[in-house]
């Protein structure tokens, strides 16, 4: 296929390309750098309707995997809105099939497990720029929605990881809370999702993350165990207090186990995989 990845020089989408481009045809983009440094980049804001409408039409892709946006920022809101808007009349106008990225972020974390019935439910700015733009892509047809949770990786250091890792090393304070819940993905499981459903028919809502349900604490320590990082002086386990943010955010995987047939393993067994 001609796939088009937004936010290749995401997270993800760092581990998204190199999975992708052995079997299809690729062009991705980033904003400020390209920490992959491919002849198949391109630099693109997706605020700019222009410029994403004249490389879809140049690129004109079978599919776009929409990854790009923002949790931080003054522009937070606006790469995430604005980006969807563009990146989703844009497939509309050359009929390409779009993967939406978004989160489990958008729940308020009191009703879980959310299946992909749920309403969305945010509680700050991030969750309601999120559930808008999943309004947004739900506007042309031939769409899935990828809820998700936390990506990590066992070769490569998560956002999370690297900056508990930092403050810890520094002896800056680091609270881990143990009231947030979390179903944590492989970012290779989720990047073969996407893959998959890009090829697919299914459109709606899927959720898509890893079948161990752990509370951010945990799944924290397990990742500092993994990477070695002893000095733990400054950490503290605790709940998270205020309304600010989500608590119980599980995901019902149910649907995404019958449909794909991409594996969604948990941390434990992943941590298996990795040490055979």
């Amino acid at each position: 296929m001609k796939i088009l990845i937004t936010g290749g020089s995401s997270y993800l989408g760092r581990h998204l390309v190199p999975l992708a481009l052995p079997e299809h045809e690729i062009v991705y983009t980033w904003f400020q750098h390209d920490p992959l440094g491919l002849a198949q980049g391109r630099q693109l804001d997706v605020r700019d309707d222009t410029a994403v409408t004249q490389l879809v039409r140049t690129c004109q892709p079978q599919a776009i995997i929409h990854l790009a946006g923002s949790n931080r920022g003054r522009d937070m809101e606006n790469v995430i809105r604005r980006g969807t808007q563009n990146i989703t009349a844009a497939a509309r106008a050359v009929h390409a099939r779009l993967i939406h990225l978004s989160t489990d972020s958008i729940f308020r974390g009191d009703a879980a497990p959310y299946d992909e019935t749920a309403v969305p439910t945010p509680v700050n700015a991030y969750g309601r720029a999120k559930a808008d733009a999943e309004a947004i892509g739900q506007t042309w047809p031939n769409h899935v929605i990828v809820r998700t949770s936390l990506i990590y990786s066992l070769a490569e250091m998560d956002h999370g990881t690297d900056w508990m890792a930092a403050a810890l090393q520094a002896g800056q304070p680091v609270t881990l809370f143990d009231n947030q819940i979390r179903n944590p993905v492989w970012v290779r499981s989720l990047a073969q999702a996407c893959l998959e459903l890009a090829a697919g028919d299914l459109t709606g809502i899927l959720n898509v993350a890893g079948n161990q349900v752990l509370s951010r604490a945990d799944f924290a320590l397990k990742m500092l165990d993994w990477w070695g990082i002893d000095q733990r002086e400054s950490l503290r386990i605790g709940p998270s207090t205020g309304s600010q943010w989500p608590l119980n955010c599980e995901l019902d995987l149910s649907l995404a186990t019958a449909v794909l047939q991409t594996p969604l393993p948990g941390v434990d067994e992943v941590f298996r995989l990795e040490n055979h």
